[in-house]
């Protein structure tokens, strides 16, 4: 299936970065969100980031106007019946992404594709609430979208092959390099991530080192490019702990429990880059 149309639903930091590399790969791109003021300001985070690579020699001057006329933003969902696949970047919720898919199915056309950019919650459960879940599957978009390069393609219980090579294809078109795995919580890359973040924020609560010096350890020591507790502030310590709650739930394991100075964190408003501060502060900019 020839895919011309990207409908994007989510116009956060990561709906809005996927509709950049969409659009600027020559798809006609599709945008929604509920919130107009969200919608809003992921157009200006778009047009912002454009203007970076502008200035850094990575795009040429007359690039932005052009992939800003690619995108077509509208608070209404049923914009998407146009679109040839749907990529979901809402909240990190089953309940949330379920609804928002059983709207996509009644409203699209019947081979219209379905991915999730979820990344933790199961592929297969999320294509339950569909009537095509052979033509579903996860496409895990790595943030910040526009910079990196992986996509996790992630097949749920009944993806049929076609929508398979479909999504790779999309994938590659973007400038992204696809690698499948299958369906299980928190596939690979949360799954190995989120719980070397969580312990790294039981280091600092067991007062073994400060964030400063857990992050210096990792990028010295282990050629990370960005330390746990750093990239943990760019994901959202709130995303952070979802996973980890999905992870513990699903798995019934101890060793996925969230940290309590994360939850307590959470729980006051220390979200990270977002908020301004998590466990480092940062300015508006």
């Amino acid at each position: 299936m020839e895919i011309r149309t990207v409908g994007i639903v989510g116009a956060g930091q990561m709906g809005s970065g996927i509709a950049q590399v969409a659009a600027a790969a020559g798809f006609d791109v599709l945008l929604t969100d509920i919130d107009a003021e969200v919608l809003e300001r992921g157009l200006r985070m778009v047009a912002r980031n454009l203007d970076r690579q502008t200035e850094k020699g990575q795009a040429e001057a007359g690039e932005k106007t052009a992939v800003l006329d690619r995108i077509a933003a509208s608070t209404h969902v049923s914009e998407h019946r146009r679109a040839d696949l749907v990529i979901e970047s809402a909240v990190e919720s089953l309940p949330i992404k379920a609804e928002i898919f059983r709207q996509l199915d009644l409203l699209c056309p019947p081979q219209t594709l379905f991915a999730s950019n979820t990344s933790s919650i199961s592929i297969t459960r999320l294509a339950a609430a569909t009537t095509r879940p052979d033509r579903f599957l996860g496409m895990h978009f790595m943030n910040p979208a526009p910079v990196m390069r992986l996509v996790e393609i992630i097949r749920g219980l009944e993806t049929s092959e076609q929508t398979v090579e479909s999504a790779r294809g999309v994938a590659q078109s973007m400038g992204k390099t696809p690698v499948e795995c299958n369906d299980w919580p928190g596939f690979v890359a949360n799954r190995l991530l989120m719980p070397m973040i969580n312990e790294a924020a039981f280091a600092v609560a067991e007062g073994i080192a400060t964030p400063e010096s857990v992050d210096q350890i990792m990028t010295l020591g282990m050629n990370h490019p960005m330390g746990p507790l750093r990239l943990a502030d760019l994901i959202g310590l709130d995303n952070v702990l979802k996973v980890m709650r999905i992870l513990h739930e699903e798995f019934g394991d101890p060793k996925y429990r969230p940290c309590p100075l994360l939850v307590k964190m959470v729980d006051g408003g220390r979200l990270g880059r977002k908020s301004g501060q998590g466990f480092f502060s940062y300015s508006e900019d």
